[in-house]
Protein backbone atom coordinates (compact mmCIF):
# COMPACT_ATOMS: atom_id res chain seq x y z
CA UNK A 1 0.00 0.00 0.00
CA UNK A 2 2.82 2.44 0.75
CA UNK A 3 4.32 1.99 -2.40
CA UNK A 4 1.04 2.27 -4.58
CA UNK A 5 0.96 5.67 -2.82
CA UNK A 6 4.42 6.70 -3.11
CA UNK A 7 3.58 6.21 -6.95
CA UNK A 8 0.24 8.07 -7.12
CA UNK A 9 2.04 10.81 -5.21
CA UNK A 10 4.92 11.09 -7.55
CA UNK A 11 2.77 10.22 -10.48
CA UNK A 12 0.92 13.85 -9.33
CA UNK A 13 3.97 15.55 -9.12
CA UNK A 14 4.89 14.31 -12.56
CA UNK A 15 1.90 16.07 -13.92
CA UNK A 16 2.54 19.40 -12.02
CA UNK A 17 6.31 19.76 -13.40
CA UNK A 18 5.11 19.01 -17.19
CA UNK A 19 3.27 22.09 -17.12
CA UNK A 20 6.76 23.41 -16.67
CA UNK A 21 8.90 21.31 -18.07
CA UNK A 22 11.35 21.12 -21.59
CA UNK A 23 12.01 17.61 -22.34
CA UNK A 24 14.15 16.61 -25.54
CA UNK A 25 15.14 13.28 -26.90
CA UNK A 26 18.41 13.89 -28.89
CA UNK A 27 19.52 10.35 -31.46
CA UNK A 28 22.69 10.00 -33.11
CA UNK A 29 23.07 7.26 -35.26
CA UNK A 30 26.25 5.93 -36.93
CA UNK A 31 26.25 3.95 -40.25
CA UNK A 32 26.68 0.39 -38.84
CA UNK A 33 23.69 1.28 -36.89
CA UNK A 34 24.66 1.60 -33.51
CA UNK A 35 25.19 5.16 -31.91
CA UNK A 36 23.71 6.92 -28.53
CA UNK A 37 20.39 8.69 -27.80
CA UNK A 38 19.73 11.16 -24.57
CA UNK A 39 16.46 12.41 -22.87
CA UNK A 40 17.49 15.60 -21.18
CA UNK A 41 14.60 16.64 -18.58
CA UNK A 42 14.85 20.76 -17.74
CA UNK A 43 12.50 22.50 -15.45
CA UNK A 44 11.50 25.73 -17.20
CA UNK A 45 12.64 28.51 -14.93
CA UNK A 46 10.16 31.28 -15.84
CA UNK A 47 7.12 28.66 -16.13
CA UNK A 48 7.79 26.93 -12.58
CA UNK A 49 7.98 30.41 -10.70
CA UNK A 50 4.52 30.94 -11.86
CA UNK A 51 3.50 28.00 -10.84
CA UNK A 52 5.45 28.18 -7.38
CA UNK A 53 4.95 31.66 -6.71
CA UNK A 54 6.01 32.96 -3.17
CA UNK A 55 7.93 29.35 -2.37
CA UNK A 56 10.05 30.08 -5.45
CA UNK A 57 12.29 31.97 -3.53
CA UNK A 58 12.34 29.91 -0.52
CA UNK A 59 13.93 27.20 -2.04
CA UNK A 60 17.36 25.72 -0.95
CA UNK A 61 18.55 22.87 -2.57
CA UNK A 62 21.11 21.42 -4.22
CA UNK A 63 22.22 17.91 -5.48
CA UNK A 64 24.43 16.67 -8.08
CA UNK A 65 24.69 12.73 -8.65
CA UNK A 66 25.43 10.42 -11.17
CA UNK A 67 24.52 6.91 -11.28
CA UNK A 68 24.92 3.77 -13.83
CA UNK A 69 22.23 1.48 -13.51
CA UNK A 70 24.12 -2.06 -13.38
CA UNK A 71 25.88 -0.54 -10.65
CA UNK A 72 22.93 -0.71 -8.50
CA UNK A 73 22.05 -4.31 -10.17
CA UNK A 74 25.52 -5.40 -8.74
CA UNK A 75 25.17 -2.97 -5.84
CA UNK A 76 21.61 -5.53 -4.67
CA UNK A 77 22.73 -9.10 -6.39
CA UNK A 78 21.12 -10.88 -3.58
CA UNK A 79 17.39 -9.98 -3.78
CA UNK A 80 18.07 -9.30 -7.44
CA UNK A 81 18.75 -12.85 -8.28
CA UNK A 82 15.64 -13.58 -6.25
CA UNK A 83 13.23 -11.61 -8.60
CA UNK A 84 11.42 -13.39 -11.22
CA UNK A 85 13.35 -14.51 -14.36
CA UNK A 86 11.40 -11.88 -16.70
CA UNK A 87 11.86 -8.95 -15.00
CA UNK A 88 15.72 -9.71 -14.58
CA UNK A 89 16.05 -9.59 -18.50
CA UNK A 90 14.01 -5.93 -18.15
CA UNK A 91 16.37 -4.27 -15.60
CA UNK A 92 19.36 -6.30 -17.25
CA UNK A 93 18.54 -4.10 -20.78
CA UNK A 94 18.81 -0.99 -18.42
CA UNK A 95 22.69 -1.79 -17.14
CA UNK A 96 24.38 0.70 -19.47
CA UNK A 97 22.00 3.69 -18.56
CA UNK A 98 23.60 6.19 -17.31
CA UNK A 99 21.65 8.94 -15.44
CA UNK A 100 22.75 12.95 -14.31
CA UNK A 101 20.77 14.75 -12.02
CA UNK A 102 21.27 18.27 -11.21
CA UNK A 103 19.24 20.20 -8.84
CA UNK A 104 19.96 23.76 -7.87
CA UNK A 105 18.30 26.55 -6.61
CA UNK A 106 21.38 28.68 -6.77
CA UNK A 107 22.11 28.28 -10.34
CA UNK A 108 18.39 28.27 -11.02
CA UNK A 109 18.77 24.74 -12.84
CA UNK A 110 17.10 21.80 -12.49
CA UNK A 111 17.59 19.05 -15.15
CA UNK A 112 17.74 15.55 -15.71
CA UNK A 113 19.78 13.67 -18.21
CA UNK A 114 19.55 9.91 -19.29
CA UNK A 115 22.03 8.75 -22.04
CA UNK A 116 22.30 5.11 -23.40
CA UNK A 117 24.68 3.80 -26.13
CA UNK A 118 23.58 1.18 -28.04
CA UNK A 119 25.09 -1.34 -30.99
CA UNK A 120 21.13 -1.56 -32.68
CA UNK A 121 18.45 0.85 -32.13
CA UNK A 122 16.33 -2.28 -31.23
CA UNK A 123 18.52 -2.12 -28.47
CA UNK A 124 17.13 1.57 -27.26
CA UNK A 125 15.51 0.97 -23.66
CA UNK A 126 12.27 3.23 -22.91
CA UNK A 127 14.67 5.46 -20.47
CA UNK A 128 11.71 7.25 -19.09
CA UNK A 129 11.12 4.23 -16.96
CA UNK A 130 14.66 4.02 -15.58
CA UNK A 131 13.75 5.52 -12.33
CA UNK A 132 11.05 3.56 -11.51
CA UNK A 133 12.60 0.74 -12.19
CA UNK A 134 15.57 1.48 -10.36
CA UNK A 135 13.38 1.71 -7.35
CA UNK A 136 12.11 -1.66 -8.31
CA UNK A 137 15.79 -2.76 -7.88
CA UNK A 138 16.41 -1.22 -4.99
CA UNK A 139 13.18 -2.36 -3.07
CA UNK A 140 12.95 -5.70 -4.79
CA UNK A 141 9.62 -4.85 -6.24
CA UNK A 142 7.59 -6.39 -9.15
CA UNK A 143 7.32 -5.19 -12.52
CA UNK A 144 3.66 -6.25 -12.07
CA UNK A 145 3.21 -3.33 -9.45
CA UNK A 146 3.97 -0.58 -11.84
CA UNK A 147 1.03 1.50 -14.21
CA UNK A 148 3.06 2.54 -17.08
CA UNK A 149 0.50 2.72 -20.07
CA UNK A 150 2.58 3.11 -22.97
CA UNK A 151 5.70 1.75 -24.20
CA UNK A 152 8.38 3.08 -26.66
CA UNK A 153 10.75 0.77 -29.30
CA UNK A 154 13.04 1.79 -31.67
CA UNK A 155 14.45 -0.07 -34.83
CA UNK A 156 16.57 1.14 -37.50
CA UNK A 157 16.54 -1.60 -40.63
CA UNK A 158 17.99 -0.38 -44.15
CA UNK A 159 16.78 3.04 -45.22
CA UNK A 160 14.15 2.71 -42.16
CA UNK A 161 14.11 3.98 -38.93
CA UNK A 162 11.08 4.43 -36.69
CA UNK A 163 10.62 5.17 -33.30
CA UNK A 164 7.09 3.33 -32.43
CA UNK A 165 4.76 3.78 -29.15
CA UNK A 166 2.16 1.53 -28.48
CA UNK A 167 -0.14 1.58 -25.58
CA UNK A 168 -0.27 -1.62 -23.17
CA UNK A 169 -2.83 -0.40 -20.81
CA UNK A 170 -6.06 1.94 -22.11
CA UNK A 171 -7.71 2.09 -18.34
CA UNK A 172 -4.44 3.80 -16.75
CA UNK A 173 -4.21 6.14 -20.07
CA UNK A 174 -7.92 6.87 -19.38
CA UNK A 175 -7.11 7.79 -16.05
CA UNK A 176 -4.01 10.19 -16.48
CA UNK A 177 -5.94 11.49 -19.73
CA UNK A 178 -8.39 13.24 -17.18
CA UNK A 179 -5.78 13.79 -14.67
CA UNK A 180 -3.77 15.96 -17.31
CA UNK A 181 -6.91 17.85 -18.27
CA UNK A 182 -7.82 19.10 -14.92
CA UNK A 183 -4.18 20.17 -14.92
CA UNK A 184 -4.32 22.19 -18.24
CA UNK A 185 -7.63 23.40 -16.92
CA UNK A 186 -6.20 24.71 -13.61
CA UNK A 187 -2.89 26.78 -15.46
CA UNK A 188 -5.24 27.43 -18.02
CA UNK A 189 -4.31 30.80 -18.99
CA UNK A 190 -0.47 30.64 -17.81
CA UNK A 191 1.62 31.25 -20.36
CA UNK A 192 4.13 27.84 -19.49
CA UNK A 193 6.26 26.16 -21.99
CA UNK A 194 5.90 22.88 -21.76
CA UNK A 195 7.68 21.08 -24.74
CA UNK A 196 8.63 18.02 -25.88
CA UNK A 197 11.55 17.71 -28.70
CA UNK A 198 12.95 15.17 -30.82
CA UNK A 199 15.86 15.48 -32.33
CA UNK A 200 17.48 13.49 -34.49
CA UNK A 201 21.01 12.65 -36.59
CA UNK A 202 21.00 10.25 -39.51
CA UNK A 203 23.96 8.57 -41.05
CA UNK A 204 22.43 9.85 -44.37
CA UNK A 205 20.33 12.17 -46.18
CA UNK A 206 16.58 12.04 -45.00
CA UNK A 207 14.37 11.22 -48.01
CA UNK A 208 11.03 11.32 -46.07
CA UNK A 209 9.43 11.85 -42.55
CA UNK A 210 6.24 10.60 -41.28
CA UNK A 211 4.81 13.85 -39.35
CA UNK A 212 4.45 17.00 -41.56
CA UNK A 213 5.60 18.68 -38.52
CA UNK A 214 9.22 17.84 -38.82
CA UNK A 215 11.95 19.85 -39.71
CA UNK A 216 14.59 18.91 -41.96
CA UNK A 217 17.88 20.71 -41.31
CA UNK A 218 20.13 22.28 -44.16
CA UNK A 219 22.32 19.40 -44.09
CA UNK A 220 19.44 16.82 -44.87
CA UNK A 221 20.52 14.19 -42.45
CA UNK A 222 19.25 15.99 -39.10
CA UNK A 223 15.74 16.68 -38.24
CA UNK A 224 13.86 17.87 -35.78
CA UNK A 225 9.94 17.39 -34.25
CA UNK A 226 8.56 19.34 -31.46
CA UNK A 227 5.03 18.87 -29.44
CA UNK A 228 3.38 19.91 -26.35
CA UNK A 229 4.25 17.78 -23.58
CA UNK A 230 0.71 17.75 -21.79
CA UNK A 231 -0.75 16.57 -25.70
CA UNK A 232 2.21 13.57 -26.23
CA UNK A 233 1.22 12.17 -22.31
CA UNK A 234 -2.60 12.08 -23.36
CA UNK A 235 -1.86 10.73 -26.77
CA UNK A 236 1.62 9.00 -26.96
CA UNK A 237 1.31 7.55 -30.31
CA UNK A 238 1.54 11.13 -31.43
CA UNK A 239 5.29 10.92 -31.18
CA UNK A 240 5.12 7.95 -33.87
CA UNK A 241 7.88 8.79 -36.48
CA UNK A 242 8.71 7.10 -39.68
CA UNK A 243 12.31 8.40 -41.10
CA UNK A 244 13.05 7.11 -44.61
CA UNK A 245 16.79 7.76 -45.60
CA UNK A 246 18.25 7.81 -49.00
CA UNK A 247 20.38 4.53 -50.29
CA UNK A 248 24.09 4.39 -50.16
CA UNK A 249 24.56 4.56 -53.28
CA UNK A 250 23.17 8.20 -53.15
CA UNK A 251 25.28 11.29 -52.58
Amino acid sequence: MIFKTMKIYFFLLLIVLTASCQVTETIHLNPDGSGNIEVANLREENSYMQLAKEEYSKENIYRDTTYVFGDYIKKHQETFSRTPVADQKVFLRYSEVKVHRKASSYEKEFRTTYTQNFQKASDIVDLYKADHYLDDVKNNYALSAEEHYYKVNYSFEGNHFNRTVTIIDSLVLKKEFDEIEKIKTKYKGYKLVQSYVLNYHFPRKIQSVSNPLAKINEDRKSLSVQFLLTDCLQNPESTNLEVVLESEAVD
